[in-house]
């Protein structure tokens, strides 16, 4: 089993594959190297780049981010300002500082090299990262796999037992079985949910931990609401959420009680934050995470019997959703598609929605399998490499339908629906390895193919 907060992490834009998991490779990798004892004799550190993180990891920040950890830097305490002075700075040849403290000579073009088109076994997100003595000589070599969500693994992991949390007072590994504790025990997921939480660490952690995610996320909205501008990347991607905010603010002033474009302009908000780089929280992916915010947000500010308390419970369920997909699917859109990552948000949102408006636990599992089944087959194809086109619409358009979901489900007892979710869950991953490599993250394929240069101004 896994905790929510595995799933909820507080990092920066745009990607949590290419940004977040390659910053802690190379946080991991420094730390290792400190720890043989071997960082005086470092004097050159290469990167190799493979697979997804190699064909789109410049639009995606990858590159700047393994070096920004090599350097030390954390997903969830790097100020967004100063890793884009610094990275501008390593691309210009400046020395790396190795964990924060150790100078080693750096020439980007010799150092960083993207392997496109090689794909190793293990995954499709992969980065290899070697430190060579004074002599040339190998002190440490290690390979990374971002498998998506902000989650690394080296080769020796692939083949170990992996670390588990101690078994909690309510063990389940399939929604079914969560499902099952609910109905045996009268409660309801978040009750479940929390009962987990509380017991691998204190109550109060846990509402801290709950609050930090609520705050950055309501951070990120706000932020996105007000930014204006172009977002980076040589597209000329204007932002939209500004102009959507006034716009939307002037219908509803008029008297207008259609609130449906609410969590679409939310959720543009957020995904123009990540993709500038900004300060987000994974949910369950930065590509995708515009959407379990917004449905949060338009929960907090519009549903009329909101609490604190119902914000809390409302990401216990969005968590437990997610950690079914990341624990029997994948949330990794260079191995399943956008399916695993802006499918299941949608998901998790519409199931967590639904379950703070109301829902029991059945319905709560119809809207979570609702928000799955019509996004299955979704490509991941971004324009350029860029979290942009489509990602940035693709999150608001799932964040109106999540809650569409999930009003659907409450005036339905959903006995009579056929599919489960965790049928769902497994379609979706098959599917999502049925799908060809172009649609997978590599921008080769789809949209990305088709509009390419001809979009660059």
């Amino acid at each position: 089993m896994l905790s929510v907060f595995d799933l909820f992490k507080i990092g920066i834009g745009p990607s949590s594959s290419h940004t977040v998991g390659p910053m802690l490779a190379g946080n991991a990798f420094a730390g290792e190297l400190r720890a043989k004892g071997a960082l005086p004799d470092a004097a050159r550190i290469q990167l190799d780049l493979y697979g997804s993180l190699a064909l789109t990891g410049e639009g995606h920040g990858t590159m700047g981010a393994a070096l920004s950890g090599l350097e030390g830097e954390e997903p969830h305490s790097a100020e967004p300002a100063r890793l884009a002075a610094r990275i501008s700075a390593l691309k210009q040849n400046a020395d790396l500082l190795l964990a924060g403290e150790r100078p080693v000579p750096f020439v980007y073009a010799r150092d960083m090299l993207a392997h496109k088109g090689m794909f190793l076994p293990r995954h499709s997100n992969a980065l290899t990262i070697t430190a060579f003595d004074a002599h040339g000589a190998s002190l440490l070599s290690r390979t990374y796999y971002s498998i998506g969500g902000g989650f690394i693994r080296t080769e020796e992991d692939f083949d170990a037992a992996q670390e588990e949390y101690p078994t909690p007072p309510y063990p389940y590994a399939t929604a079914g079985e969560l499902f099952a504790i609910c109905e045996r025990e009268g409660r309801s997921i978040a009750d479940i949910v929390l009962a987990n939480e509380c017991f691998w660490r204190s109550e109060a952690d846990v509402n801290a931990r709950m609050a930090g995610i609520i705050a950055t996320m309501r951070d990120a909205v706000e932020r996105g609401c007000c930014a204006d501008g172009v977002l980076p990347g040589g597209y000329n991607v204007r932002r939209r959420a500004p102009n959507l905010l006034r716009k939307v603010s002037a219908l509803q002033a008029t008297g207008r009680r259609d609130l449906s474009l609410w969590p679409m302009l939310y959720a543009f908000a957020v995904a123009e934050e990540n993709a500038s780089g900004g300060r987000i929280v994974t949910a369950p992916t930065n590509g995708a995470a515009g959407v379990v915010p917004a449905v949060l947000m338009y929960y907090a500010n519009f549903y009329p019997h909101a609490t604190e308390q119902g914000q809390r419970d409302f990401l216990l369920t969005a968590g437990a959703i997610g950690l079914f997909y990341k624990l029997n699917a994948s949330i990794s859109g260079a191995e399943v598609g956008c399916q695993g990552e802006v499918g299941v948000a949608c998901s998790m949102a519409a199931g967590a929605y639904c379950a703070v408006t109301g829902g029991s636990v059945k319905q709560v599992e119809v809207a979570a399998e609702i928000g799955m089944e019509h996004n299955l087959g979704l490509t991941c194809d971004p324009v350029g490499g860029l979290v942009q086109i489509p990602c940035i619409e693709r999150n608001g358009v799932a964040a109106e339908r999540a809650v569409n979901c999930a009003q659907l489900s409450r005036l339905e007892d959903g006995r009579q629906r056929v599919v489960s979710l965790d049928k769902i869950i497994e379609v979706m991953y098959h599917t999502g390895i049925d799908l060809q490599a172009r649609y997978k993250e590599t921008s080769l394929g789809g949209l990305a193919q088709a509009i390419g240069e001809a979009y660059r101004d």
